[in-house]
């Protein structure tokens, strides 16, 4: 299974049984799949969506938005809840602008999940913890 470094944006050949073993980075050796939520600038969201073999969950979101700050804390523990089948990462609709036009984000929080290049689901508004689960697992 290839994962991308988010600190390096090295492409990792993980075997599918250790990604719960924290793997770490063949370059940088930093831990590949950490379980933590990771902002992310274009260059990575374009890497980790094309080349990465596990699904890649992305909030949409702007620091402004009541709700995107209330769903926060969901979407950080259901990135731990999700380690080793799915990595989470926000994107900052004002700060990436561009990424935000291009994927047709019109409402925030977002949430769309990625496998090599395309999108899988998508879901509009902030969701509860059980909620978010549940839609989590009925795709990834």
């Amino acid at each position: 299974m290839f994962l991308i470094c988010t600190s390096c944006l090295s492409v990792n050949r993980v075997a599918d049984d250790r990604l719960k073993d924290s793997p770490k980075c063949g370059k940088c050796h930093k831990v590949v799949l950490s379980g933590n939520v990771v902002d992310a600038a274009p260059a990575l969201f374009n890497k980790l969506i094309q080349k990465s073999d596990i699904p890649i969950v992305v909030d949409f979101w702007a620091p402004w938005c009541g709700p995107c700050k209330a769903m926060a804390p969901t979407f950080t523990a259901a990135a731990g809840n999700f380690l080793g089948k799915a990595v989470f990462i926000k994107v900052n609709t004002e700060e990436q602008q561009q990424l935000a036009t291009q994927y047709g984000i019109r409402s925030i929080p977002t949430l769309k999940i990625f496998k090599h290049g395309a999108i899988l689901a998508e879901r509009a508004g902030a969701l509860p913890q059980s909620q978010l689960n549940t839609w989590l697992e009925s795709i990834i």
